[in-house]
């Protein structure tokens, strides 16, 4: 009668659990939210970027490379397994809501001296005996998770793979930005090398007719040796974009998870593109649409949930424990009803002086906590930058590369307008090689704006979660 109070007791217990949990509830940290963003006035609610975010570019190729990265990139692969870690350890803190059932069947045979005193009669047994033992008992032990401290763990550990999960979404992006930044790197230095290649052929040219020109005296040594230097340095300008090149290339086949020594990217110069247009929306906007934001936020709820754990220890800790199988001498009757055991062992543990120790714990869990709310809080106010940037970045490249289309064109007149007035014989030959310098100076610095501006877009769609959600984890 007594075991089955102590078991009603515990069953009440097991029921009024499942409504106490200590520890403080998760409410979301304040962040101060701006009206909008300074760097594009009139910002308004928009929808959300596409997943596929790339297409906006209408570039075959960059598909194909960002395809190729998200199938074969080793750290976003490497992401994917440590949510696959994550939410098999929530599976386990999630087991301890259940009893632990254990089969442990033993066998022992015990041999006992012919020389001992009997327990009955104080006197020497006639001889010496073999007992065997046999025993299939059916354990189980559970703890009454009264005070939520399991429930709690479980909270942590869910909250976590979350986490994990959101940083999926921080690696792919991450990826398939920077797959997108390296394919436009490679593009304008395709563009520069095709300028490059066609100045120094010119060049070499002039050279050519230059010299025949001082054999005749019709030029000074001077002019020469201005048009050489300005051969060699056009010569040593190309080699180095070609290695520039060539380490971008390299770069972006460790991105798409190729050896460098097998990947190539077609040449393909970066002329009249533009960026494709992506409005910025809301400030507020950002919280859900981030990746990183939200794996900061889950990083708080599991360390709120933490708390509550380290609370629950300053709690009594119920514990039930039973048994029951069969136990004979002899195996025989091992399954018969007389051979039948069973015990039950409910049991209370309550923490009295542990030197401080839960104290400190507790106290070590909020400092974690205010850990996670200032990196998240931080991380918020760095997506504000982040977008502000990028938006500002992506003005000034647009106005850089007109102004720099108007300085081409330009120049491409101050070239025209040298060489006639040189053939005319009104001005002397430095002021052809002046106007070439331009027109060659323009031209690469309005290729490297456009990369720029290519570039700037790309991070402003980086900067606004690039297509992500949380649903996709």
């Amino acid at each position: 009668m007594r075991h089955l109070v102590l078991l009603a007791a515990f069953s009440s217990l097991s029921l009024l659990a499942g409504g106490c949990m200590v520890g403080p509830k998760y409410a979301p940290p304040v962040v101060e939210q701006p009206i909008g963003f300074k760097s594009q006035p009139g910002s308004e609610a928009s929808p959300p970027i596409a997943a596929d975010w790339w297409r906006l570019y209408a570039d075959p190729e960059l598909d194909r490379l960002i395809g190729t990265a998200q199938a074969a990139n080793q750290t976003l692969g490497g992401a994917v397994a440590r949510v696959d870690e994550a939410r098999a350890l929530a599976r386990v803190a999630g087991s301890f809501l259940y009893p632990t059932v254990s089969l442990d069947p033993s066998y022992a045979r015990t041999r006992y001296s012919g020389a001992r005193a009997s327990t009955i009669t104080a006197k020497q047994v006639p001889r010496g005996v073999d007992i065997s033992s046999w025993t299939i008992p059916l354990d189980l032990s559970y703890e009454v998770d009264v005070w939520g401290r399991v429930r709690r763990s479980l909270e942590a550990a869910r909250a976590t793979a979350a986490a994990t999960e959101d940083d999926v979404g921080v690696v792919r992006l991450t990826i398939e930005t920077d797959v997108a930044q390296f394919y436009y790197t490679i593009r304008s230095l395709d563009a520069q090398i095709r300028i490059l290649e066609e100045t120094l052929t010119a060049y070499q040219e002039q050279v050519r007719v230059l010299s025949v020109q001082l054999r005749t005296g019709l030029v000074s040594g001077i002019v020469v040796s201005q048009a050489q230097a300005q051969l060699q340095a056009t010569q040593a300008q190309l080699s180095n974009n070609r290695r520039a090149r060539a380490n971008a290339e390299h770069a972006l086949a460790i991105l798409c998870g190729r050896p460098a020594s097998s990947f190539t990217v077609a040449a393909n110069a970066l002329q009249d593109v533009s960026p494709p247009v992506v409005p910025a929306g809301l400030p507020a906007q950002l919280l859900t649409r981030r990746p990183d934001v939200a794996e900061a936020e889950k990083n708080v709820v599991a360390a709120n949930a933490q708390i509550g754990v380290a609370t629950a220890e300053f709690y009594p800790r119920f514990t039930l424990t039973a048994s029951a199988g069969f136990s004979s001498l002899n195996a025989d009757m091992l399954f018969t009803w007389q051979s039948r055991v069973a015990q039950l062992l409910p049991s209370v543990s309550i923490p009295l002086f542990q030197g401080g120790r839960l104290r400190a714990n507790l106290d070590a869990t909020k400092a974690r906590y205010r850990q996670t709310v200032s990196i998240y809080v931080e991380q918020v106010l760095v997506a504000y930058g982040d977008v502000e940037d990028a938006l500002t970045d992506l003005h000034s490249y647009g106005d850089q590369v007109a102004s720099l289309r108007t300085a081409v064109a330009e120049s491409q007149n101050y070239l025209r307008l040298a060489q006639v007035q040189y053939r005319q014989g009104l001005v002397d030959y430095l002021l052809v090689l002046d106007a070439e310098r331009t027109l060659l100076g323009n031209q690469l610095a309005l290729a490297q704006a456009v990369n720029l501006q290519m570039n700037a877009s790309i991070r402003l769609i980086k900067a606004l979660g690039g297509g992500w959600s949380p649903s996709e984890a």
